[in-house]
């Protein structure tokens, strides 16, 4: 069984947030976030991320842009010009376009975590985004942290 992870780190204390990947078992944590330098990230800036990661929890950070939503779709839903739906289908045709699943091997993702800022999957690519990997295989457990 291959265990995908995804978590945001907003709303969330820096305890809490490490404890749960720590928790879970995650051995690398995949940035998929479009800005990762943001002041408004916290702890969980590109840099400290990484550091804190390793020191704190002993996980391996990493970032894939190509998980990453464009600017353009991105700003678009933030400024409520298109839907949730319009965003995934937007998202998603983004992923194809990008070729992710000749990208990325779903075997290499084992207790790999998808980051991305949201506090809670419902409306965040993250979700899409492992849910698009995992597509086509059975043997798949998706675990939003």
């Amino acid at each position: 069984m291959i265990k995908l992870y995804t978590i945001g780190f907003t709303k969330s204390p820096a305890r809490k947030f490490f404890g749960r990947l720590t928790t879970a078992g995650v051995t690398r944590v995949l940035d998929t976030r479009l800005n990762r330098i943001s002041q408004l990230s916290g702890f969980a800036k590109q840099e400290d991320l990484r550091y804190f990661l390793s020191e704190v929890s002993n996980i391996t950070y990493d970032i894939e842009d190509a998980l990453a939503p464009t600017a353009d779709i991105l700003d678009a839903y933030r400024k409520k010009e298109i839907s949730w739906d319009e965003y995934a289908r937007r998202y998603l045709d983004l992923l194809v376009k990008r070729e992710i699943d000749r990208k990325l091997r779903i075997e290499d993702l084992h207790q790999t975590c998808l980051l991305c800022s949201e506090a809670t999957p419902e409306h965040c690519h993250r979700r899409l985004a492992a849910n698009f990997l995992a597509e086509s295989r059975s043997d798949v457990q998706i675990v939003h942290l």
